[in-house]
């Protein structure tokens, strides 16, 4: 039973791996531990049914049923989103250099005006953000269009991305804070990584999501959901 148990964690592993969603893994599952135990009740040894590549073995079974595959792709996605997100962060600090100067102002003469500074610094980081956003989701959204369920993962990565920055928003406003709101070279560019981060996370999140979305489109079909064809 030992083996029989290892098999089939080897085999769920690949066909996550293989992009079979969990309703056609538990399928396969059942067949393939039928299979093994009645292998085993001949006398057999259920690994000799298997052969020494239990994943391969497991990849043919998923063709031979016909499952749906759905292509994660995760490489692709944050890649192409970085790639959009790191125009979005020329462009952005173009945009906070120009505003730098109305910035201090701001900052200087808010007692007279009564401008709170956290709207001064929310309005001097919200804009080069909201720039960011939009250039990681418009890439993802026109530069992966033969991915299945992008649409999705593009709508989704407009909702997570922007709570990904109000997440990190006070972590940089306090990272900036501490260095003086610096323009310094090093202090930009750790502020950037920190931002990236954040939003390479609530990419794979957002493909994540759609992906699962796709394997469940049987049930509650989305309108990507005709684009998932077999791998």
């Amino acid at each position: 039973m030992d083996t029989i148990d290892s098999i089939l964690g080897e085999a769920d592993q690949a066909w996550r791996g293989y992009g079979v969603g969990s309703a056609d893994r538990a399928t396969l599952a059942a067949d393939l531990r039928l299979d093994l135990r009645a292998a085993a009740a001949d006398g057999g040894d259920p690994a000799q049914l298997i052969g020494g590549d239990v994943a391969g073995f497991a990849r043919r079974l998923a063709d031979e049923a016909g499952v749906q595959r759905v292509r994660g792709d995760y490489g692709r996605v944050l890649g192409t989103a970085l790639i959009g997100a790191v125009l979005g962060v020329v462009l952005g600090y173009g945009l906070l250099m120009v505003a730098y100067p109305a910035f201090v102002r701001m900052v200087d003469i808010r007692r007279s005006i009564d401008v709170p500074v956290q709207l001064a610094v929310a309005v001097y980081y919200g804009i080069p953000a909201a720039v960011v956003v939009t250039g990681a989701v418009i890439a993802v959204r026109t530069r992966l269009g033969d991915l299945p369920m992008i649409r999705r993962t593009a709508q989704l990565m407009s909702v997570l991305m922007p709570v990904a920055g109000l997440v990190m928003t006070p972590i940089t406003v306090a990272f900036a804070w501490a260095t003086d709101y610096s323009t310094a070279p090093s202090v930009v560019v750790a502020e950037i990584a920190m931002v990236l981060a954040a939003l390479a996370g609530a990419a794979a999140l957002a493909r994540r999501l759609s992906l699962r979305e796709a394997r469940t489109a049987a049930v509650s079909p989305h309108p990507d959901a005709a684009r998932v064809k077999p791998a």
